[in-house]
């Protein structure tokens, strides 16, 4: 026991050694293997083990020097932006000045003059884009992106990680992104961030504070890790429905960007030229097995009154495809015209 015991030990160390972790935080951990070492016939040696197991496969599986490098063309980074949104020029032309300021900034040596500028923040009303363009942000510019969930959020730990004295601990979710990533400048969605719970509102805004003020985050101390890990380099993204709820410390930090409701004209043109598409893709419908007069779209897009976001376009056309997918495997038609005579039988039932 004692022999197998003290190999399992060694296999531990030599992970360390050869890891690709900050020297000072290996020779602590290798402090702790040699104390481990020394208990092998105590009954205290198992979980003791467990532990720093755990410990050690999350130290060596974190991007500690590992990074993207930054893809700023301009051009490129319009195509992408075209390509998954329809409209919103302000909030295009936004996000290139943005890209524009980090390359000059890059070419300068300054990227991290870059990093003391407001962090955007795309404030709106649910299905109007705000998650959906920060990817775009991070596939134009070539980086990572993890989606950090801040609804129903309620204990600041969430973020920070749990101390290694508390069973089951384990980091918070700053760094399972960092891990999930592999990259130590990803984009960092912080997806609405108004909607934590009223009873850990403070205490999330205080950690929300230290992430995203560049004096702070170079050390950014998860309680799991209990070292400090640089995230100086990463790209913060923020959405909201509102600013209402967010702390005045927080909000001085970031750069609020409204972003608009559709109208119908643009709803029809996406609903055309994006949704359908997927809709197809997704449902196995082959393109022209279904086709749509053009005052159809009207009905489409309007099945319950205005709504200032695309998630119900999005819901009423999946249903229509469904339907028309019925239709052909049940051999009612090869393909169906959907006209204003016909589009109700074809309209989900909301």
């Amino acid at each position: 026991m004692e022999n197998a015991a003290t190999q399992q030990v060694k296999v531990l160390s030599d992970k360390v050694t050869s890891g690709d972790i900050p020297q000072d935080l290996k020779d602590r951990v290798l402090v702790r293997l040699d104390q481990l070492s020394r208990l092998v016939d105590s009954p205290t040696f198992l979980p003791e083990f467990d532990r720093i197991n755990n410990y050690i496969d999350w130290i060596v599986s974190l991007p500690w020097n590992k990074r993207t490098e930054d893809q700023l063309d301009l051009v490129k980074a319009k195509e992408v932006l075209d390509k998954h949104h329809f409209g919103l020029e302000d909030i295009k032309n936004r996000v290139l000045e943005y890209m524009s300021v980090m390359k000059l900034k890059q070419e300068q040596g300054k990227t991290e003059e870059f990093m003391r500028a407001p962090i955007l923040c795309f404030v709106g009303l649910v299905g109007t884009g705000k998650t959906t363009i920060a990817y775009s942000i991070a596939e134009a510019m070539g980086r990572k992106i993890a989606r950090i969930p801040f609804g129903g959020m309620g204990d600041p730990l969430d973020l920070r990680g749990q101390s290694r004295m508390h069973p089951e601990a384990e980091p918070g979710k700053v760094i399972k992104a960092l891990r999930q990533t592999q990259s130590k400048n990803p984009v960092f969605l912080l997806d609405e961030i108004d909607r934590v719970t009223d009873a850990g509102r403070a205490s999330i805004m205080g950690v929300l504070v230290e992430l995203l003020d560049p004096g702070q985050n170079y050390a950014f101390v998860d309680h799991y890790l209990d070292y400090p890990f640089d995230l100086s380099g990463a790209l913060f993204i923020a959405t909201a429905n509102n600013t209402t709820h967010i702390a005045t410390a927080v909000l001085d930090r970031l750069e609020p960007i409204m972003m608009p409701s559709y109208s119908d004209q643009e709803k029809i043109t996406i609903g055309k030229q994006y949704i359908l598409p997927k809709a197809l893709n997704e449902a196995g419908v082959q393109e022209g097995k279904i086709t749509f007069d053009d005052d159809v779209w009207m009905n489409i897009v309007r099945p319950l009154g205005f709504d200032s976001g695309i998630r119900t376009l999005e819901r009423t056309v999946a249903g229509i495809v469904r339907k028309v997918a019925r239709d052909v495997v049940e051999g009612k038609g090869e393909n169906v015209h959907i006209s204003v005579q016909n589009v109700k039988q074809y309209l989900p039932q909301y």
